[in-house]
């Protein structure tokens, strides 16, 4: 592999980080009951990577009648806070196996770090991860003008450290996260599944294969 000058890694956070689908999983299932709504798995799979309004309106998709802009909101704050409760009992074993490693051999290499998460609940969840000492900055999902596969999301991650994009490894575990970090323009490595993430520029299994130094000169 011909190793490039990078300056930073911008991760995604679920998935890639941390094992918090389920509890993403959890949350949405019990707005779904609450409307009536069937949700399984193959929906949940769908809402990978993207915006809470966005994963709303797939939800929605099986609905009996319609929801206004407003009811939409109310809902999405419902299904947050069921997802807060959740995450609020999450613990480090939440991290994957390698995160951790992972983001100290960023820092060995003198590599700044960002997350460039579609979740709002970023900030509450390196906290309950314990690895904010570990992350220079956390882009603002709430701010990015346009979810996933956009790259608003990388750009801002890159903004928020001072570097120029193409000088950024990114890691994400989802198709939409793949595009939008190669739309940004930044070298991507997919995390997960090859023929979902063939868009990728290197794929791993999971983080614990990824070895920034096999990237960096």
């Amino acid at each position: 592999m011909i190793k490039r000058i990078f300056k930073a890694v911008l991760f995604d956070l679920d998935g890639v980080l941390a094992d918090s689908a389920m509890e993403h999983f959890k949350a949405w299932k019990k707005l779904a009951d609450d409307l009536g709504i069937a949700f399984d798995i193959d929906i949940n799979e769908r809402m990978k990577g993207v915006s809470r309004m966005a994963s709303l309106d797939i939800l929605l998709e099986k609905a009996s009648r319609s929801y206004s802009d407003a009811e939409k909101n109310q809902l999405a704050d419902r299904k947050n806070g069921y997802y807060r409760a959740i995450i609020e009992q999450l613990s480090p074993d939440a991290l994957l196996p390698g995160a951790r490693d992972a983001l100290l051999a960023c820092r060995d290499l003198g590599l700044q770090t960002a997350l460039a998460s579609a979740s709002r609940n970023a900030p509450t969840l390196i906290e309950r991860l314990q690895i904010n000492d570990l992350i220079d900055y956390i882009a603002d999902a709430g701010a990015a003008r346009h979810s996933k596969p956009a790259p608003d999301i990388f750009l801002m991650a890159a903004r928020g450290i001072g570097c120029d994009p193409q000088a950024c490894l990114a890691l994400d575990d989802a198709k939409a996260g793949v595009q939008s970090a190669k739309a940004a323009g930044c070298f991507v490595i997919g995390v997960g599944d090859r023929e979902t993430l063939d868009e990728a520029d290197a794929i791993i299994p999971d983080i614990a294969a990824f070895r920034p130094a096999d990237y960096c000169r």
